[in-house]
């Protein structure tokens, strides 16, 4: 078998071309089998029943799954449906489980540092509502203490374990969910 060897300018020649070669022909190109094979998390984003949390639907009823990172919203006619993603606690003591409701909610939150922040990191202080504000643009407030379902200004949060304990979601996507969800929705963190 001959030995291919390609001379400085060849080689530069070659990379040029494959630089202007369209898009949709580098597409077609096979891909070589040493590519690592890609995953994708679909089982979150697949349909729920709200009868699998609840006994009734009430007011309208939320599941925010913290293994798929993704929220789960029916709304109390029956018919409305949405699936958003999220982010969710960075660890599993940071992570409570069980059945809240939605007590309060406001746009423009502002945000403090729980004790428990504070500890690990002393530079943390009051945040009023603003484009740093960890909260995002709307926070809808949980019976639970200092968890809340929240919108975040950093977007690589999302789809990842980040927060001390709430669930974020991106800012326009929060504002659609607190439109259409009010205060007594049910809330089930599984």
């Amino acid at each position: 078998m001959a030995e291919q060897t390609f001379s400085r300018r060849g080689l530069i020649l070659t990379a040029g071309a494959a630089l202007f070669t369209p898009a949709l022909l580098r597409a077609q190109t096979p891909v070589p089998e040493i590519a690592a094979p890609v995953r994708h998390n679909t089982n979150g984003f697949s349909s729920q029943n709200w009868q699998d949390h609840f006994d009734t639907l009430g007011k309208a009823a939320i599941v925010a799954d913290t293994s798929s990172r993704a929220l789960h919203y029916w709304g109390g006619d029956g018919e409305t449906y949405k699936i958003y993603p999220t982010s969710v606690p960075r660890s599993v003591e940071l992570t409570k489980r069980g059945y809240t409701r939605i007590v309060r909610k406001r746009v423009g939150p502002d945000w403090t540092p729980t004790p428990s922040m504070i500890e690990r990191d002393p530079d943390l202080k009051y945040m009023p509502p603003g484009p740093d504000n960890p909260l995002g643009t709307h926070a809808m407030y949980l019976s639970w203490p200092a968890y809340l379902i929240h919108g975040t200004h950093d977007t690589r949060k999302i789809g990842r374990q980040s927060s001390d304990g709430c669930i974020g979601l991106y800012n326009h996507m929060i504002e659609a969910l607190y439109q259409i969800a009010p205060i007594g929705t049910q809330v089930r963190i599984v």
